[in-house]
C-alpha cells in the first residue's frame, strides 16, 4: 500500500485521533491525516482538525433525504481528499455499506472491550465499561478491528488487556482503557503503513519486521 492517507471519522471529542496525529508528527507513523468528517458539529475532533490545518467537515444524516445520499457524501469527501484508509476514531454511526466496499479492509475502528464479548449495537462507551463490571469480568482491554457491514464482527488487528479492579467504577475502567486505545490504534496503523498485514479467510497476520 502507498503511504496512509487517511480519513477520520468521530463523533467525540476526538482523542484517540488526536493521539494518532501526535504518532504522525512525531515521525513513529508513517501516515498523512487528509481530511476529519464528523456527524456531531460541536464535535471536539473537528475543533483538533481546525486547529492542525487539517480539512475538517461536518456532515449530518439529517443533512440528507435518505441514507444513501448521506453515505454518498462521506464517500465524496474521503476521494476528494484522495483518502486510501479509513479509521472510525469514536464514530457512532453504523458507516455505510458503500463506503466499506470501496474501503474494503482498509478501515479500522476501536472498541474498548475485547471483542467478541461485549460488542455489537448499542455497545459504546460506558455501556461496555459497565456490561465488563456487572458481568464480573477481571480482564478487559482494547480492540482495533477491521470494519465490516456489521456492528465489531471485523476480525481483530491488535487487542490489548487491561485489568479489572475490585473497586473499578465505569469511569475509572474507561480512564485506564482510554490510554491502552491511544497505544493500541496507532500501533494497528503502523503495521499498515509498513505493509505487514495480512488478510486471509478474515484472519489477520502480521508479518515480522
Amino acid at each position: 500500500m502507498d503511504k496512509l492517507r487517511i480519513g477520520v471519522l468521530a463523533s467525540g471529542r476526538g482523542s484517540n485521533f488526536e493521539a494518532i496525529l501526535r504518532n504522525i508528527q512525531s515521525g513513529y507513523l508513517n501516515a498523512i491525516i487528509v481530511a476529519v468528517i464528523s456527524n456531531k458539529k460541536n464535535a471536539g475532533a473537528l475543533e483538533i482538525a481546525r486547529e492542525n490545518d487539517i480539512p475538517a467537515y461536518f456532515v449530518s444524516a439529517k443533512q440528507y433525504p435518505d441514507s444513501h445520499q448521506f453515505d454518498a457524501q462521506i464517500l465524496r469527501l474521503l476521494k476528494q481528499h484522495d483518502a486510501n484508509f479509513v479509521v472510525l476514531a469514536g464514530y457512532l454511526k453504523m458507516l455505510g455499506k458503500n463506503v466499506i466496499r470501496n474501503f474494503k479492509n482498509r478501515i479500522l475502528n476501536i472498541h474498548p472491550a475485547l471483542l467478541p464479548s461485549f460488542g455489537g449495537k448499542g455497545m459504546y462507551g460506558h455501556f461496555v465499561h459497565e456490561a465488563v463490571i456487572s458481568y464480573g469480568c477481571k480482564v478487559s482491554g482494547v480492540t482495533v478491528h477491521l470494519v465490516d457491514e456489521e456492528y465489531d464482527t471485523g476480525p481483530p488487528v491488535v487487542q490489548k488487556c487491561v485489568s479489572v479492579l475490585d473497586d473499578d467504577t465505569p469511569q475509572s475502567l474507561a480512564a485506564r482503557v482510554l490510554e491502552v486505545e491511544h497505544q493500541a490504534f496507532s500501533e494497528a496503523l503502523k503495521f499498515f503503513a509498513e505493509n505487514r498485514v495480512e488478510i486471509h479467510n478474515r484472519r489477520v497476520r502480521i508479518k515480522p519486521n
